[in-house]
């Protein structure tokens, strides 16, 4: 039996249940929609003339999805900062969003108080720490994560509670109907990749064990080019490995260029293009060409396609996948997906030298 296979893989290598939270992806997204629709908001808030969401690694993703689902309708920009500190137009009027599962991110933190102090509108996206007092202490609009796992494991609250507060705003229209339609088609594909469909049959499966002892390169674009970052992350953090990724149409114009060398290092990559069929139509074209010029270049190459009719159906059935793929590749690596030491190591370092 294959170790993707045997169920006693799962029972040693992922004893805090990571596998669990990937099933819970559907749940947290209606659940985050629906707490959304109660929250109040100052009238003010309205007149934003611009939306910035401040975060780092897992909390930041879902704004980075959010400005690509909705980016199109909302009559105002959408931007995701991931810094200690605003550039010089974030000021009075502008909507800022804290986004920090831990409420103890210092760069969110540190960019939040600078907000505070130019007027803009503020709202809190927390599981608690910090962050989640400031927006007590100051009264401010406040949406808890309540779940217990890693940032990176919230991303159905992190991408819908943002999601439902633009809605309240009225900044995006209801998204019920397609929330609905997207849960359906989670449903259906998470009964294709979870553990109980042998590899054989399992596109999840298939593709960690074409990722083994590969360096992973993510391409996306349009609404999937978010989507290409949440699987560079995921691939990183679950599987402890080294992961990149590209957007389309801007990888096409250097990217390209740098197939040739180093020539060993052809063999040992993977390119994976992540494609919908909502992409622009040049987009599309682009897609194309670029795989020819990966074939040409002898560099190994595969398509996963997103599934369902809606952007967020399109989008998300997009992350599920990757989110899959990253949890057997971390399996196959005989690493435990959950702990992130590295990181870890690093927080407390910058403690000691502050």
């Amino acid at each position: 039996m294959h170790p993707l296979d045997d169920p006693n893989t799962y029972t040693s290598l992922d004893p805090s249940g990571v596998l669990d939270r990937i099933r819970d992806l559907t749940p947290q997204c209606r659940q985050a929609w629906a707490q959304a629709a109660g929250l109040g908001v100052p009238a003010d808030y309205r007149k934003a003339n611009q939306v910035v969401i401040l975060g780092m690694g897992g909390s930041a993703i879902g704004g980075d999805l959010v400005r690509d689902a909705v980016g199109y309708e909302c009559p105002v920009p959408i931007r995701v900062l991931r810094d200690y500190t605003l550039p010089a137009d974030v000021g009075i009027g502008t909507l800022i969003i804290g986004s920090s599962y831990s409420g103890e991110t210092e760069e969110t933190l540190a960019a939040f108080e600078e907000a505070a102090k130019r007027g803009c509108y503020l709202v809190v996206v927390a599981g608690g720490g910090r962050l989640q007092s400031e927006a007590q202490s100051r009264g401010l609009p406040s949406l808890t994560i309540q779940y217990k796992g890693e940032p990176r494991a919230v991303l159905g609250y992190g991408f819908f509670l943002l999601l439902g507060l633009l809605h309240r705003l009225g900044l995006v229209t209801d998204k019920s109907k397609e929330i609905e339609e997207m849960a359906r088609v989670l449903g259906a594909l998470d009964s294709r990749l979870e553990p109980g469909v042998p590899l054989d049959s399992n596109p999840a499966k298939e593709l960690a064990m074409r990722l083994k002892d590969r360096l992973a390169v993510i391409y996306g674009g349009g609404i999937l080019e978010g989507v290409a970052r949440r699987w560079k992350g995921q691939i990183n953090e679950n599987a402890k490995s080294w992961a990149f990724f590209e957007s389309f149409p801007e990888l096409n114009h250097n990217a390209v260029v740098g197939y040739d060398l180093p020539r060993d290092l052809a063999s040992r990559i993977l390119v994976i293009l992540l494609r919908s069929d909502r992409l622009h139509p040049r987009v599309k074209k682009r897609y194309q060409i670029t795989q020819e010029i990966l074939q040409q270049k002898g560099i190994t190459f595969q398509v996963v396609n997103s599934e369902g009719d809606s952007i967020l159906s399109q989008m998300m059935s997009s992350v599920l996948i990757g989110d899959y793929t990253s949890y057997y590749l971390a399996l196959l690596n005989h690493v435990d997906p959950s702990p992130v030491e590295v990181i870890s190591f690093l927080k407390e370092r910058l403690k000691s030298i502050d």
